[in-house]
Order: C-alpha cells, then sequence, then structure tokens
C-alpha cells in the first residue's frame, strides 16, 4: 500500500514520539508513506483567525502538490487535516489560488486510514502481545472531526475508529461521553484557566468510568492532556496518574515492536508503572 504523507510541523519537533510511532507501525504493514516534497507549515492553528487567504493558499501549495503524486495524502496532525480539509473545500468551490487542485486525491486523516477494515485486519495478524487489562478512553478531540461538512465526518458526534483500534489491540475502549470535547488546544499559553476546566473534565469523567488511560490521535490534545496533569491536579484538589497514549503507540505496543518502550519514555505522565502492573512490559 502507498500514500502520499503530509506529516506538518509538530511530528518533527515536540510530538517525535508520534511520529516514530507512525513510522514503525506503517513499516510494519508494508504501508509506504511518501512524504510530500517541499511541503510548507498549513497555517495551524492561528493563521485562519489572522488571515483567511493566507490559511487557504497555505494548504493549498500542499494539496496541489499532493495531487502532483497522484497519490491519497494521509495526514497524521488533527489540526493540520482540518486546515488541509478547509482549503479543499474553498478551492473545490472555486476560491481563487495561485495552485491547482482539482480534487483528483483524497485527504484522509491518519485514524481513518488505520481503523479501516482492510488495514485492521492486516495489522490484527501482526499482533503477538494483547493489550489485555487495559482499560482506555478514547479520546478525539475535535479538529479530526468538526466541522462535519469540512471534515466529511457523518459520525461527528460519536466516531469509533480509536475504540476499533484499542479494541483490535485487546485493550477495553470504554464507552464515554467526552470523545470529541475540546481540549482547549492552544489556549494553554494565553488561558491556562481554562485549559484546567476543561482538562479537568475530561480527567475526573475517566476516573470515573474506571479508565486507567487516556488514548489519542492528536498531538495537541496529547500535549495538553498529558502535560498538565500535576497543575491540574493541584488547582483541583485532587491527584490524577493517567497515562496519555497516541493510539499508534499502542499497535506497537501490541505487535511487539521492540522500540515502543522508547517512545513512552518521552511522555511527562510515565505509562511504565501501569503496563508493568498489567504484565504488559
Amino acid at each position: 500500500m502507498h500514500v502520499s504523507y503530509y506529516p506538518g510541523c509538530s511530528l518533527e519537533a515536540t510530538a517525535s514520539d508520534y511520529e516514530a510511532s507512525i513510522e514503525a507501525v506503517t513499516k510494519l504493514m508494508d504501508i509506504e508513506l511518501s512524504e510530500i516534497e517541499d511541503w510548507n507549515c498549513c497555517g495551524a492553528s492561528a493563521a485562519h483567525s489572522l488571515d483567511h487567504e493566507l490559511a487557504i493558499q497555505l494548504s493549498a501549495r500542499n494539496l496541489s502538490r499532493a495531487e502532483g503524486v497522484g497519490l491519497d495524502v494521509v495526514v497524521p496532525c488533527a489540526l493540520c487535516f482540518n486546515r488541509l480539509k478547509s482549503a479543499e473545500k474553498e478551492l473545490l468551490a472555486g476560491h481563487a489560488s495561485d495552485y491547482r487542485f482539482s480534487g483528483r486525491i483524497k485527504v484522509v486523516d491518519l485514524l481513518e486510514f488505520l481503523s479501516s477494515a482492510e488495514v485492521l485486519d492486516k495489522f490484527k495478524e501482526k499482533i503477538v502481545k494483547p493489550l489485555k487489562g487495559l482499560k482506555a478512553v478514547c479520546y478525539y478531540g475535535c479538529q479530526a472531526n468538526r466541522p462535519p461538512q469540512v471534515v466529511d465526518r457523518k459520525d461527528h458526534e460519536n466516531p469509533t475508529d480509536m475504540d476499533r483500534v484499542v479494541k483490535a489491540c485487546g485493550a477495553e475502549a470504554l464507552d464515554w461521553p467526552l470523545k470529541t470535547d475540546c481540549c482547549g488546544a492552544s489556549h494553554a499559553v494565553a488561558r491556562p484557566d481554562l485549559i484546567d476546566e476543561m482538562v479537568g473534565r475530561l480527567y475526573d469523567m475517566a476516573v470515573g468510568l474506571g479508565a486507567d488511560c487516556l488514548v489519542v490521535s492528536c498531538q495537541m490534545c496529547q500535549a495538553n492532556v498529558d502535560m498538565y496533569q500535576q497543575r491540574i491536579g493541584r488547582v483541583r484538589g485532587k491527584e490524577y496518574d493517567l497515562p496519555v497514549f497516541y493510539f499508534t503507540e499502542l499497535m506497537g505496543l501490541a505487535a511487539g515492536l521492540p522500540d515502543a518502550p522508547k517512545w513512552l519514555k518521552r511522555h511527562f505522565v510515565d505509562p511504565t508503572p501501569l503496563l508493568r502492573k498489567l504484565e504488559l512490559l
């Protein structure tokens, strides 16, 4: 299987653990990711709020380059995916641009791609250590699911892609009502008080349901939910200890990939004690 690949900026910096897990898992399943040559930043997350035209042109250039390759483009970052889909809709509606895009290729969220029946069936054949005993809540966030008319999601209120992946890994995906709530995104810088409240609600619901971890597909969500647990605990007068996994990290663990423990060392909340307790490491 061969697709184009738009990694986005953060996978080459703060989300390098996500990138490493993506590369390892796709290699395991003989999926070739051809990175778009000379791609540029899509403008996430603030460009569209400051200059609508600039935001469209930034993503239009990437779409044009991807279409030149002729392969559907897979996007791991939820924010990048949202911006590319927004530009796609504008361009196909006749928005004037210096870059040509006819819509011959699809823009696909990585989670949707890896959770497709074809890919997931292939992955199940690679599992050597099912993640039995792990109870997870799947946190999708908002950028890959809304607005539904832009990202083409019919199940935007209750997505199940990640749930299927978690179950395929042998873990339990608990049903919960906050899977598409916003984590506050980049408000973590300007309004940490908002993050404390929004993310604190996620923790409380997850703990109340008996979850011992959260699973994400967005590096902004991962950062906000993983990075501030101690601070949010102090603010709310509680103690939280919820590891936050990328869904591709769970796939790597279930497949017994030797580098998987290295990815987890980059997290703020150490998942190792939980995994050892469950005899998964």
